[in-house]
């Protein structure tokens, strides 16, 4: 149940001035990235702000991208949640939506046990079908989800993956030593491509794909194709971009990027605001130096 290989897009949810989605521009940005050898797409995760939509919101986008997509690329629907029987209901509606997969975030504030992140994990692997990823990054959910919690979800049929931005590359060492080349590891942190797909991962689901998807898609293709030193080249190239584009918590800068660069996708929804000015400079100089603006 493996779903892609390469550099899967976290894209952002562009909106109007009134909050609303922007569809529209939404089906540009999806054509932007397939254009560009993204190789799949990732709908309301973190950078698509899925903690300030709605349910229904939510599975309307996963629908539209899977009509846009028609077929090309695989689209991964966000549904996490820190409620168990909202996130079953949330997967099983982007399911019947089309999605080909779900990234599911680790149970955010709650704090549970990693005995409760198998149950929980496992509950909704139950009630679907199609294949989940499981996300972990405890920076942002102040939870972790252990090596040995990973390998004994693996053994649940459809949990296939993992998209690990812990930054810790000792635990997803762990993580590919003990669950074995089957399981999918995915990089979820742009700065730390390479050295997970060395560690065996398959790919990364990407900030930096929203702009610069070639780059990107290519930086897993030369490694895979064992051009090292190209791969490099373009991770070490893309650095002070990555910077830049976590100065402020994720989707803010990335987001102000895509407008710089005349993709007009709106602000982040509250309570997520506009970049700080001197913040706004070092992203505007990191597009410069990149040659995106």
């Amino acid at each position: 149940m493996s779903i892609f290989t390469g550099a899967g897009v976290a894209l952002v949810t562009p909106t109007h001035a009134d909050g609303s989605v922007n569809f529209e521009k939404m089906k540009e940005l999806i054509e932007f990235q397939l254009a560009n050898d993204t190789d799949a797409l990732i709908i309301c995760g973190t950078t698509g702000e899925a903690s300030t939509l709605s349910d229904e919101v939510q599975v309307e986008c996963v629908r539209y991208a899977k009509e846009v997509a028609a077929g090309r690329v695989p689209v991964i629907a966000g549904a996490g949640s820190n409620d168990t029987a909202h996130c079953i209901e949330l997967a099983q509606a982007c399911e019947k939506a089309g999605a080909d997969a779900v990234l599911l975030v680790t149970p955010y504030y709650n704090k549970a046990t990693q005995k409760g992140l198998i149950l929980h994990y496992t509950a909704i692997a139950n009630s679907i079908n199609i294949p989940i990823i499981l996300y972990n990054v405890p920076g942002r959910t102040g939870c972790n989800l252990a090596p040995k919690t990973v390998y004994e979800l693996s053994k649940v049929k459809n949990i296939v993956a993992v998209k690990e931005a812990s930054g810790d590359l000792s635990q997803v060492a762990e993580i590919a030593a003990l669950c074995g080349p089957d399981f999918d590891i995915y990089s979820g942190n742009d700065d730390q491509i390479l050295p997970i797909l060395s560690l065996g991962g398959k790919g990364v689901i990407s900030v930096l794909s929203n702009v610069a998807p070639k780059n990107t898609h290519d930086m897993v293709v030369k490694f895979m194709n064992g051009d090292l030193k190209g791969a490099i080249s373009l991770q070490l190239g893309a650095i002070e971009l990555i910077s830049a584009l976590f100065c402020e918590v994720n989707p803010i800068p990335v987001k102000a990027a895509l407008n710089m660069m005349g993709y007009e996708v709106g602000s982040c929804r509250l309570p997520l605001c506009d970049m700080a000015e001197n913040n706004l400079e070092t992203l505007k100089k990191a597009l410069q130096n990149y040659g995106l603006i």
